[in-house]
């Protein structure tokens, strides 16, 4: 009995070397490392790893052993916490929700700012265990009350979820706001990512709610604004950036919007959205909207294929105002708060950013905008690995700390 265990330990390392083997072959393959970035050899490691990661999940999902989002959430989490000795951590359920509760020890003479924060992760990755330092380190360095929000993830949970659990939890915390010392007046909403997507569709739909206070200000961290158009300048020229590849961005949207997998060149190509509502949309959507100095670096300009009515019954839900709060009208889009935009030029969703800019803009709002030519997406999250963080790491966390300290 004990030779096919023996033959089991000794295929295991073979196994988990060619998954590696594998997972190196792919980045090297199907990755471009701009020459913008800086420590191009760290990026092309991390990116390995989590090509590594994922393909491990893939093949443990397709055994029934356990999802891929559940076992890299599970292998993020095992890295343990430190405890900030000038901070009080609380975790806390609003109702289902779980949150996170930060507030520095020191006593105040005076209400807190408050934080609501969204962490980002594609509703695929991403936890309170996960955002902990980033979130530990925004509280204590703006000296803020902070609540980060966990909201329902892949793959068992999908669209509305995150939308859903953000919102409820941030309208629990924006009426108990005296209960945690915070001060009505300045509460600011921040999120990373699809963390950015949520802060935009939640600070639109709290628009004239006469009965919470008014949000004071909104930092949205390279956000996803639209699912409309994934043809814009920076989706061609980052398509193959990590860590936010155009194949892994269109899973996970997919995933997230219950949308089959077999649409996915529909999405890609716009034929599932209708000619009308392009040209009711276009002004707000035209890579026209783009600066010319952002389409210098391999852009074909673009138009949709032919409309599919298949498609778009599958995928409509894509084009509805809380997945693309780009389009919300113009008499909400007056009324949001100042806004913090962070965009990282070797970003796919670098453009989001630069559209919502102008939107906003167009619409008289304040907007504070901090570009990175040296940033890619996902890259704040690295702002405390010391050896595995980047220049643009902290430089994203500094100037996001930066603005709130100022409201």
């Amino acid at each position: 009995m004990a030779v096919p265990w023996l033959v089991l330990l000794l295929a295991l390392p073979i196994f988990f070397l060619g998954v590696f083997v594998w997972a190196v072959f792919e980045h090297f393959l199907t990755t471009d490392i701009p020459a913008t970035l800086q420590h191009p050899a760290k990026l092309r490691f991390l990116h390995c790893i989590f090509l590594y990661l994922v393909t491990l999940g893939n093949i443990f999902e397709k055994l029934g052993i356990c999802s891929m989002p559940k076992f890299i959430r599970f292998l993020h989490d095992s890295v343990r916490i430190k405890k900030d000795p000038e901070l009080v951590v609380t975790d806390l359920r609003f109702g289902t929700i779980p949150v996170r509760l930060f507030q520095p020890k020191e006593a105040s003479s005076r209400p807190r700012r408050g934080i609501i924060f969204y962490h980002g992760g594609g509703t695929v990755f991403g936890s309170l265990d996960c955002y902990h330092g980033l979130c530990n380190y925004l509280a204590r360095e703006t000296e803020s009350v902070l609540l980060m929000i966990g909201y329902r993830k892949l793959p068992d949970h999908h669209s509305p979820a995150l939308f859903q659990d953000c919102m409820n939890a941030s309208i629990h915390f924006l009426k108990a706001l005296e209960t945690y010392g915070v001060d009505p007046s300045r509460v600011v909403v921040c999120g990373e990512s699809v963390g950015g997507a949520a802060v935009a569709a939640i600070t639109q739909a709290l628009v004239g709610r006469s009965d919470l206070p008014r949000i004071r200000a909104q930092v949205l961290i390279y956000p996803v604004v639209q699912a409309f158009c994934l043809q814009l300048p920076s989706f061609q020229q980052n398509q193959n950036v990590p860590l936010l590849s155009q194949k892994f961005m269109v899973t996970s949207l997919c995933n997230y919007l219950a949308i089959d997998l077999s649409w996915r060149d529909a999405i890609l190509n716009g034929t599932c959205v209708p000619p009308d509502v392009w040209r009711k949309y276009e002004k707000w959507l035209s890579p026209d909207n783009i600066p010319k100095k952002f389409k210098n670096r391999g852009y074909q300009p673009w138009s949709p294929g032919p409309f599919n009515e298949a498609a778009y019954l599958e995928a409509k839900h894509m084009l509805d105002v809380e997945n693309s709060p780009l389009i919300a009208d113009d008499e909400v889009i007056a009324q949001l708060p100042e806004a913090f935009l962070v965009s990282c030029e070797n970003d796919i969703l670098r453009d989001d950013s630069l559209l919502y800019k102008k939107r906003l803009e167009d619409q008289g709002v304040r907007v504070t905008w901090y570009h990175l030519e040296d940033g890619f997406h996902g890259s704040i999250i690295f702002f405390d690995k010391k050896a595995l963080s980047f220049p643009c790491s902290l430089k994203i966390v500094n100037a996001v700390v930066s603005y709130v300290k100022g409201i």
